[in-house]
């Protein structure tokens, strides 16, 4: 199986507003296995081949804009594993990944760690709710999941971000 990131995904944190973020073209392969229950398959995608894009101006706006030339936000993804069941088309994929935040690759912050379930299920949490869409025929879903950002060692960061604070991650992907 094959996960495809589409256009239309959403980052948060804290109370700031959401970054709309057009992940397209990212994505990988997983490796597939089936359990005893023919419905369900467990898969594993495996980092070294998944590619995440990064939050630039080019992929990304905030309030409407694109983020500032210079500000780069890269994912790399640690851990994304878990079970789809193909009959009712529920997701639950367990989800780890550092994000390295840069201002023209001169100014580097402490990486934050997410981990994360992401799920077409809906997620609740004191700053956010979302509403995940389980997989259509045509392998088309939206993954939703909420995780606590631990602090780094920046205190300007920690200050800036808030941390500990709450995340939120949208993901609209087809997995065929």
């Amino acid at each position: 199986m094959h996960l495809k990131s589409l256009d239309g995904c959403k980052l948060a944190i804290g109370s700031y507003p959401h970054f709309r973020y057009n992940a397209k073209n990212g994505g990988g392969k997983a490796s597939v296995n089936s359990s005893d229950k023919d419905n369900i398959v467990h898969l594993r995608f495996m980092p070294e081949n998944f590619s995440i894009p990064p939050l630039t101006y080019r992929t990304t706006k905030f309030l409407a804009l694109p983020l500032p030339p210079g500000l780069k936000i890269e994912m790399i993804m640690n851990k994304l594993e878990g079970t789809l069941n193909n009959e009712s088309g529920e997701i639950l994929l367990d989800f780890e990944s550092k994000f390295l935040f840069s201002i023209f690759s001169i100014i580097k912050f402490p990486e934050l760690f997410v981990k994360s379930s992401l799920k077409t299920n809906s997620v609740k949490s004191s700053l956010f709710e979302e509403q995940g869409h389980r997989r259509q025929k045509d392998g088309s879903t939206k993954l939703v999941g909420i995780s606590l950002i631990q602090p780094t060692r920046s205190k300007l960061l920690n200050f800036f971000l808030g941390l500990p604070n709450e995340a939120l991650a949208v993901l609209k992907c087809k997995i065929n």
